[in-house]
């Protein structure tokens, strides 16, 4: 690895053990803050719900954003709106506030949240070509993934453990005064290369021009397309597998109250994160195509969340959560470097600010639907009804398969 690669890399390892550390900070107790702000488990994942459709609607203009402004412009508009919309939500948290306020609120850290998305990875693989980088895409990713898992470990115990002795406010106001400090590495370190934003007429026609493009190389592309067809439903099960868990554990536990418990939780998902980013590289060894890596993963997933809905263990709970981010943790990396190795660098930002928009699309529906099913048979049905949201995935995965893409096929070193 050259020099200026080793620079980027430590660059894109820096940010995201920061970003990930600030975010986790109430991964583990946020669904509790929200309830404990008097909403419903319908309306603390209603409100859920507003965040992601908040994603789904500033995806593809940020994307646009990062791909004509610059990939470090759009990650500095991230951080600052995630700075701001943190505080929001503790002042509302102090309020008790409606829960039409909670959702733009929730909007507003969707918003922060696609700044970053695309922007920054689309930023990594272009500064790693501009650097002469020649290894393999997921050793990175994988790199990445540990550092976030770490980070996500830190964060969510110690939000835990802080809002046990405090309140359930004080890890959003150390997440602002984190995201802070993102902002001014961002701004210190990060410089565009191996990418020259384009800024051609007006700002309709620059998003026309880069839309229409990334049509082409995202939706048009068949091996891009069924991927984004299969996220809505990994995903928008995901999502609502992992914020579920904080109540579900807790009820499962015996303790309302434990709020530790919860930050274990997440703790657990982020150790399974680390050791996922581990084994990538033997996980290479064990499968010729990516795709194949990918349906495995899905299939498994769906057997660990049907476990989750039929036990009434709280340690066997736990140990199926774990299994269950160990398999997203593991296939993640792969994923990534499938779609990045089908995509040109002029769109790159703006098609993985439409994955991610699928994704995102995925948990506007399911957490509301899956939130109600909770409130009205119980989270073990709510579980068992994931399970057969993300087997629909499984078909999508099959046709990626079979459009055998050039960058499907895993070059064993």
């Amino acid at each position: 690895m050259t020099e200026g690669a080793r620079r980027v890399t430590r660059v894109y390892l820096t940010l995201t053990l920061l970003s990930t550390l600030a975010a986790s900070f109430i991964w583990g107790i946020n669904t509790l803050f929200l309830l404990d702000a008097g909403l419903s488990n319908a309306g603390a994942f209603t409100v859920n719900a507003f965040f992601t459709a908040g994603q789904v609607a500033f995806e593809i203009p940020t994307g646009v954003v990062a791909d004509t402004r610059g990939r470090r412009t759009s990650y500095l508009l991230g951080a600052a709106t995630l700075f701001l919309s943190t505080l929001v939500y503790v002042w509302m948290w102090q309020i008790e506030a409606a829960l039409w306020g909670w959702a733009l609120a929730s909007i507003l850290i969707g918003l922060g949240f696609t700044f970053f998305s695309g922007a920054v990875e689309a930023w990594l693989v272009d500064a790693l070509g501009a650097n002469d980088y020649e290894g393999d895409l997921e050793s990175i990713f994988a790199r990445g993934q540990v550092v976030a898992g770490v980070s996500m470990l830190v964060g969510s115990v110690t939000g835990g453990a802080v809002a046990q002795f405090t309140n359930l406010g004080v890890p959003y106001l150390l997440r602002a005064a984190l995201l802070a400090t993102v902002f001014g590495v961002a701004y210190r370190a990060m410089r565009d290369e191996g990418f020259t934003p384009h800024r051609g007429g007006g700002p309709i026609d620059e998003m026309r021009t880069v839309i229409g493009a990334s049509l082409d190389h995202g939706w048009r592309n068949p091996p891009v397309r069924w991927l984004m067809l299969a996220a809505p439903f990994t995903m928008g099960a995901g999502i609502f597998a992992f914020y579920a868990m904080q109540p579900y554990l807790l009820e499962l536990y015996g303790d309302e109250t434990a709020f530790g418990i919860a930050g274990l939780a997440a703790a657990i998902v982020a150790g399974a994160q680390v050791v996922g980013g581990i084994l990538v590289p033997r996980i290479r060894r064990l499968f010729k195509r990516r795709t194949d890596a990918l349906l495995v993963g899905a299939a498994l997933s769906v057997a660990v969340l049907a476990g989750l809905g039929l036990t009434s263990s709280f340690w066997v709970a736990l140990t199926l959560i774990s299994v269950w981010a160990l398999t997203f943790a593991a296939t993640g990396p792969l994923r990534q470097a499938y779609v990045n190795g089908v995509i040109p660098s002029e769109q790159r930002a703006t098609v993985l600010s439409f994955d991610a928009l699928m994704s995102s699309a995925g948990g506007v529906v399911s957490q509301p639907a899956l939130g109600r099913a909770a409130d009205v048979w119980s989270f073990s049905a709510s579980y068992g009804i994931s399970a057969l949201v993300t087997a629909a995935a499984l078909p999508f995965y099959a046709l990626a398969k079979r459009q055998r893409a050039a960058s499907d096929p895993i070059e064993q070193p």
